[in-house]
């Protein structure tokens, strides 16, 4: 699939949806934006695509918790094309709220497990409201994750109220943990506000053994130019930003399958 053709899910709340299909497109894949009313009849197949992105905003309003009408939709009323798209090695991304449905889904930590048992979830931020700041990111070099090839450390900006990573000890010790919020000297920390949401282990963003399914809660499509830093000018950034390595880790992987 030389194009890495790309979808990225709408639905009702949805609005991050413009800024990461730009970040794919600069990373060179061939992006559409695709309403999940449009999978669920049908007119759109997740088979004709590469990879699938579900990106951050407020779906459904969150009226019944982050994330958890649209991860219904697609475990219920999409689940045997998700299974069919993950079987046939399919990438898929959750940011913010994606990463929400991805665990509400059971989609993570363990793609077989979708429809059955959720194993973690994302609760509310420790420190009881919503955190709008940059963070700095320590990535995982033991992990499987694809999309983070190649990165050692990312400074992101994060947007989220409900954004603590928890799970039972049995999952948190099994769970392949790509990216860790850390403090200034690449540790780490469970401390505020460095780990803006008090989520366990320091989790920033987990995948499944396979590394092709990833969910974080900082944005990368945030940061994919210099101008988007907010010490551009003073740090005499270069072009490139921290996010958009993971974009193209996807589309590189995805032109070679």
């Amino acid at each position: 699939m030389s194009k890495a053709r790309t979808l990225v899910l709408r639905a009702p709340g949805t609005n991050c949806d413009i800024e990461t299909a730009f970040a794919f497109q600069k990373a060179g894949a061939d992006v559409s934006m695709v309403h999940i009313g449009e999978l669920m009849r049908r007119e759109k197949k997740l088979e004709d695509y590469g990879i699938i992105v579900l990106p951050g905003g407020f779906t459904y309003g969150d009226d019944l918790g982050s994330g958890k009408v649209i991860a219904n939709e697609i475990s219920l009323k999409l689940g045997d094309d998700v299974k069919r798209f993950v079987e046939k090695g399919g990438l898929i991304i959750g940011i913010c709220n994606g990463f929400q449905i991805l665990l509400k889904s059971g989609l993570l930590p363990d793609p077989s497990a979708m429809n059955t048992k959720q194993r973690a979830t994302l609760t509310n931020n420790d420190s009881g409201k919503f955190e709008c700041r940059w963070v700095n990111l320590k990535v995982n070099m033991k992990s499987n994750c694809i999309f983070t090839k190649g990165i050692t450390g990312m400074y992101l900006p994060v947007a989220h109220g409900e954004g603590k990573f928890v799970a039972d000890k049995e999952t948190l010790e099994v769970v392949d943990v790509a990216v860790y919020y850390a403090d200034g000297d690449d540790n780490p920390t469970m401390n505020y506000p460095e780990n803006p949401s008090g989520s366990l282990n320091c989790i920033a963003g987990i995948c499944d053994s396979s590394g092709r399914i990833f969910g974080l809660m900082p944005h990368p499509e945030r940061f994919i130019t210099a101008s988007q830093h907010p010490r551009w000018t003073s740090d005499n950034l270069q072009q490139e930003g921290d996010g958009l390595k993971i974009f193209q880790n996807a589309v590189e992987w995805v032109r070679h399958l």
